[in-house]
């Protein structure tokens, strides 16, 4: 799973400069690896890797980690290379994989909210907690975070999968959405299902949640039964949806996501 690991913990305000640590170097939503015989490992040291801006995160180990927000003309090391997190699954330490995925997410944050979306006074970094503040308004902005809701629905020894126009060729996976302003998570769940396929659920149960930072969402996974209704795709998220059986599955999502998870867990309890 995509998450940060136990033994992490958030430092705000960040560790002693001084100190050596993790760097986790981003570029245009890629983190930047070193790469040897064994695979991918992180830069390490007092000094940044790279020309860019930072970010404090938190100690991992005890040992700090920084964010480090590289700039699209600045190259990369040599023996290195910037590789999406997604790529890196398998190659990379999976804590520190976790640790890079908030690192994306509060660079994204960090970058998107240097003025104030008030009055739009330059913000300024607060060093007492994660937040940047407006001195002249006094407006704070919080690292943001975007519920989305999966449900696994299944018919018996059926699982319900479907398409997004989203989704690389030949990929299924099961339904999402994002909450709305004012809704509990089990009528998101209900919304979703009944607007993008046509489908009735009953029997709603907790899975399990993800961090997903593409680039700021939690995943909130659930699983339900089928109630009713015929496949009625909406052609607009959906494209495609269809029941599969155990012995004949599609292409399934990534292995680091909820999504597959979810599959997965379904899978094995045939």
């Amino acid at each position: 799973m995509l998450q940060l690991p136990d033994r992490y913990a958030a430092a705000v305000p960040a560790a002693d400069p001084a100190a050596p640590g993790w760097w986790f170097a981003l570029q245009d939503g890629r983190l930047l690896v070193l790469r040897d015989a064994a695979g991918a490992s992180l830069p390490f040291g007092r000094d940044a890797p790279l020309p860019g801006s930072v970010l404090g995160l938190g100690h991992f180990d005890g040992v700090p980690c920084r964010a480090l927000a590289v700039p699209p003309e600045a190259g990369p090391l040599p023996g290195a290379a910037f590789v999406s997190l997604r790529a890196l699954w398998g190659q990379l330490d999976p804590e520190l994989l976790g640790i890079a995925a908030q690192a994306a997410q509060l660079l994204t944050w960090d970058a998107t909210h240097r003025f104030c979306g008030v009055c739009g006074t330059p913000t300024e970094t607060r060093t007492d907690e994660r937040a940047r503040a407006c001195p002249a308004c006094g407006h704070m902005s919080y690292p943001r975070v975007s519920p989305a809701v999966m449900v696994r629905v299944t018919r018996g020894e059926e699982i319900l999968l479907a398409r997004s126009p989203r989704f690389a060729p030949g990929v299924w996976s099961i339904l999402a959405g994002f909450v709305e302003a004012g809704e509990a998570l089990e009528q998101t769940v209900t919304r979703e299902v009944r607007e993008e396929v046509g489908l009735e659920i009953s029997g709603l149960r907790y899975f399990a949640s993800q961090p997903w930072p593409f680039p700021h969402s939690l995943m909130i996974g659930f699983t339900a039964e089928w109630s009713g209704g015929e496949i009625a795709i909406d052609g607009v998220e959906i494209i495609e949806a269809a029941w599969f059986t155990r012995s004949r599955m599609p292409g399934l999502p990534h292995e680091m996501s909820l999504s597959r998870r979810l599959i997965g867990d379904w899978l094995q309890k045939g």
